[in-house]
């Protein structure tokens, strides 16, 4: 199904989601951190530092603070590549696939909010 929006819309509906997030007693994610979730929640295994600053060309050092961040929230989990200890591999949590969950629910429903 395709959603045509004008500009003005599109930017209402991140405005309002934007503050509904910040209103929320969920964490407030950075832009950087919310693109980092949604890639490990959203694109397929495994997820590795160095391939997360390449999807995101950012560096490595970048994605260890907001993985750092996201830990202590518990959002995601960093373990050892048993196979090849130079890498860590980054996993969903429970407490962070509810977070998306939530957060694509509160996109749908401020859409529907929106005035056509």
């Amino acid at each position: 199904m395709a959603i045509t929006m004008r500009p003005i819309q599109a930017l209402r509906l991140w405005q309002q989601v934007a503050l509904h997030a910040v209103q929320d007693d969920a964490p407030d994610l950075t832009t950087r951190q919310m693109a980092i979730l949604f890639t490990i929640y959203l694109d397929a295994p495994p997820h590795t530092v160095r391939g997360l600053a390449a999807k995101l060309n950012v560096t490595k050092p970048v994605i260890t603070r907001a993985l750092d961040t996201m830990g202590a929230m518990k959002l995601v989990s960093r373990h050892r590549d048993e196979k090849d200890k130079r890498n860590v591999l980054i996993r969903r949590t429970v407490e962070g696939a509810l977070y998306v969950e939530r957060f694509g629910d509160d996109i749908i429903a401020k859409a529907l909010d929106l005035p056509l």
